[in-house]
């Protein structure tokens, strides 16, 4: 594929996480949309699989395990060379962790894997878009990161997770206060239940605050997808600081 275009032709993102799920349905979403995308994942089967859903346009697939320092300043460096610039990141890496384990039976390594995937993760993500986004002509950015309906309302058992969604609040927060001088634009978009391979056990039924295990309604990935390109096509001088997308009747509001 012919990644040659120049910036007014054609914007630069980089995604995490583009091998399944939210970040290939958003990745396939901007690449639908003229936008060459470096694709990032463990996975390079899965991004290679993600590419060749939107053929013809500009992408890269780069084999990224975000806690890994190196992996990140890797990827981003390959994104540069190949396209010139970052114009967006979707920050969008994430685990669950063990689903359904009480606190008290939370094991540190499982915790620990949790805060590094979708904590420092993005952090460094976003610290890497950062210095690139301050240094290139034109100067400026977007950083969309992902966050969750749990950094605001918490699942039972879901301590790592809930922790570091509601953190990821206050890294949006932050990186948008500190992006203003280097027009960096910083948002986060707030899912509940798009239909991916991750919320599969919210149709079969997931434990309520209540006790009870109850199925849960889902929606279309692709509106989380067409929500994400909107927040990325804005201009600079515009920002959706907050945006929360949920299937209609998912129990969250009044959620416990």
């Amino acid at each position: 594929m012919n990644a040659e275009r120049t910036i007014e032709q054609s914007k630069i993102a980089v995604v995490t996480g583009a091998g399944s799920g939210i970040g290939r349905a958003v990745a396939v979403e901007l690449l639908g949309a003229g936008w060459s995308v470096a694709l990032a994942g463990r996975r390079a089967q899965a991004l290679e699989e993600t590419a060749a859903l939107a053929p013809g346009t500009p992408s890269l697939a780069v084999r990224t395990d975000v806690t890994r320092p190196e992996d990140v300043t890797a990827l981003f460096a390959a994104t540069v060379e190949r396209f010139g610039r970052v114009d967006l990141l979707f920050n969008n890496a994430g685990t669950s962790g063990p689903g359904g384990v009480p606190v008290e039976e939370l094991s540190y390594d499982a915790w620990r894997q949790v805060v590094d995937t979708n904590l420092n993760g993005a952090f460094l993500c976003a610290r890497a878009a950062y210095r690139r986004m301050k240094e290139q002509d034109p100067r400026g950015g977007r950083i969309i990161n992902n966050g969750s309906v749990s950094a605001h309302t918490p699942r039972p058992h879901s301590t790592a997770y809930t922790a570091t969604k509601h953190a990821l609040t206050g890294l949006t927060k932050s990186l948008s206060l500190d992006g203003r001088p280097h027009r960096i634009a910083v948002g986060q978009i707030d899912i509940g239940n798009a239909a991916t391979d991750m919320t599969a056990r919210m149709r079969e039924g997931i434990l309520q605050a209540n006790g009870e295990v109850v199925p849960e309604p889902v929606m279309d990935v692709a509106d989380v997808a067409r929500t994400v390109r909107h927040m990325a096509e804005l201009p600079l001088e515009a920002n959706v600081q907050f945006a929360t997308v949920l299937a209609t009747t998912m129990p969250y509001v009044g959620r416990g």
